[in-house]
């Protein structure tokens, strides 16, 4: 008996893609006449010590520079005036101490594109690495330094592969304690919730109900029905799932919600790795923050760009 045949995929925009992958590495992209006119900052409101110099644009500006091209501060700052010299503007470059004070401050926009009905999300975690020896050194020699991580959250909108919300933790900090601060951050209306096992908890389907999202995540294999037949409450949306399971099998119960479709937050993730490292070089966890933010945003406008179309043969 002949074996399946494993399906392709087609890219139908290439030439196009193509184009977006390489303004991606544009200097005047990120370093425009508009972050110019913004430059220097308004001091507005009171502030106690020396005002500031440089506007929140013009900081973000080179962080983002920073981040698109894996920089320390002090090459950065060097960028930055290379840059100011090559297109003939009058303007002062922060130094890179300026940089790091500031970076722990800024707040980041997301620059989601704004959305007129209802969307989806899908959540999920990925570790990056603070300090540690990396693989090589692991495999030949063993472990011989502690090691820190942080927890990066990621709530995707499966439509357009934009980042909605993000947060940073603590290694320590489980994936369900931070399902209220992503759903806070999205704008808009939520109307489907897409998670793996680890959202499994009571806290996350209160959260989600009181919020009237629709709940797809998979109960635990040794998961038990809460409320029995003679329960007079609406029915859970966990126990329809486990019952339902019971009937048709996992693997038909994903099918049948679309479950796979979380899927694309790990696609995020990937493409975070490969752009920007499984690193983070900051050690302040304010600085990390900002350093994570930066990165998603950067993503976001990569999306913005162009993605890849495609057909399935």
């Amino acid at each position: 008996m002949a074996g399946t045949r494993k399906g392709t995929y087609k890219i139908t925009n290439w030439r196009k893609y193509n184009e977006s992958l390489v303004k991606r590495g544009s200097i005047t992209f990120w370093f425009s006449e508009e972050a110019i006119a913004k430059w220097h900052h308004a001091n507005k409101q009171a502030k106690v010590g020396h005002p500031f110099v440089y506007s929140d644009t013009a900081i973000e500006c080179l962080l983002v520079l920073r981040e698109l091209f894996q920089l320390p501060y002090r090459q950065t700052e060097g960028l930055g005036k290379s840059l100011a010299e090559l297109m003939e503007v009058i303007i002062d470059i922060p130094d890179y101490t300026s940089l790091a004070k500031r970076a722990a401050q800024i707040g980041v926009s997301l620059d989601v594109r704004k959305h007129t009905g209802a969307i989806d999300v899908v959540v999920d975690s990925t570790g990056l690495k603070v300090f540690g020896e990396g693989e090589w050194k692991m495999r030949k020699h063993g472990k011989t330094k502690r090691r820190i991580w942080r927890k990066l959250h990621l709530a995707i909108n499966p439509d357009t592969h934009e980042i909605e919300a993000e947060t940073l933790t603590e290694n320590s900090c489980d994936d369900a304690c931070q399902v209220d601060d992503l759903l806070n951050q999205a704008a808009g209306r939520i109307k489907a919730f897409y998670g793996d096992g680890a959202y499994d908890k009571r806290k996350v389907y209160k959260t989600l109900q009181k919020r009237r999202m629709k709940a797809i995540i998979p109960p635990q294999r040794n998961a038990k029905i809460t409320g029995q037949g003679n329960f007079r409450c609406r029915p859970l949306t966990r126990d329809l799932a486990i019952r339902a399971i019971r009937r048709q099998g996992r693997k038909r119960w994903k099918q049948s919600v679309g479950y796979h479709r979380r899927s694309l937050s790990e696609t995020a993730m990937y493409r975070m790795k490969c752009c920007f490292g499984d690193h983070l070089k900051n050690r302040l966890i304010q600085n990390q923050e900002t350093e994570t933010r930066l990165r998603c945003k950067i993503l976001n406008k990569f999306t913005h760009l162009g993605l890849p179309l495609f057909e399935w043969n």
